[in-house]
């Protein structure tokens, strides 16, 4: 194998580790959301995990992060406004990115 193929490999999985990394911050910052709103929403622990999976299937609507800013807006109602929560989906990624890593 030519030292170009080593470094396209290379590529290709330090690619594929970072999109899965990727994946796995943000659907951790999703169920991490799931139980903030759970809290705010005042259900119960039980509820609280079934609402947090809810949340995570959310994500799996369309690309990007507007299915899960309409759900948790949707149910949250008046608890939250748009802000909070876009300020919350940020501030549980870094969180989420950090519980990711320290797990890797």
């Amino acid at each position: 194998m030519t030292t170009f193929d080593d470094r396209e490999n290379a590529f290709e999985n330090k690619f594929a580790h970072d999109s899965e990394m990727q994946f796995k911050a943000e659907a951790r910052r999703n169920k991490l959301l799931g139980l903030w709103a759970a809290e705010l929403m005042g259900l119960s622990e039980e509820a609280s995990l079934e609402y947090a999976k809810e949340v995570v299937k959310a994500d799996f609507e369309e690309v990007g992060d507007e299915d899960v800013y309409r759900k948790l807006a949707g149910d949250l109602g008046d608890k939250a406004d748009e802000t909070t929560i876009r300020t919350k989906m940020t501030e549980l990624l870094a969180v989420a990115k950090d519980q990711v890593m320290s797990e890797s």
